[in-house]
């Protein structure tokens, strides 16, 4: 049961954070191409989510917070990868059924965010916060 309950707290937590990936998105569209756009704002995301595991989620660990910070990061980098390559792919798939491109990268984006959720609890749970 705790393993249940934790996870949950990971989820409430990562999707805190995939809430603010996912709307400063669309601020940084506003200026920037859409790849940069989602770098951008994977970083909102990252830093948000670090407080949210560190604090409510995995709480502890025998890391110092320097140490648990960057392999957070090294975790992230490898979910961005992730990220950025199914935010690609679905836009793409999604731009032969919906017309607005805008609506497409949304799409693409929001699955994007979500599709490495088991990858990275799993590594943070072994890695970052152990």
């Amino acid at each position: 049961m705790p393993m249940i309950n934790q996870f949950s707290k990971f989820i409430l937590a990562g999707g805190s954070a995939a809430a603010a990936n996912f709307l400063s998105r669309f601020l940084f569209s506003q200026f920037l191409p859409y790849v940069p756009s989602i770098t951008l704002a994977f970083f909102v995301g990252l830093i948000w989510g670090f407080v949210m595991m560190r604090v409510f989620v995995f709480s502890g660990g025998s890391a110092t917070p320097s140490r648990q910070a960057s392999v957070y990061l090294l975790v992230n980098i490898a979910g961005l990868a992730v990220t950025v390559a199914v935010s690609v792919m679905v836009a793409r798939i999604a731009s032969f059924v919906v017309p607005d491109a805008k609506l497409d990268e949304a799409i693409g984006h929001l699955i994007g965010v979500a599709s490495p959720v088991l990858l990275s609890f799993y590594a943070h749970k072994k890695l970052t916060f152990r």
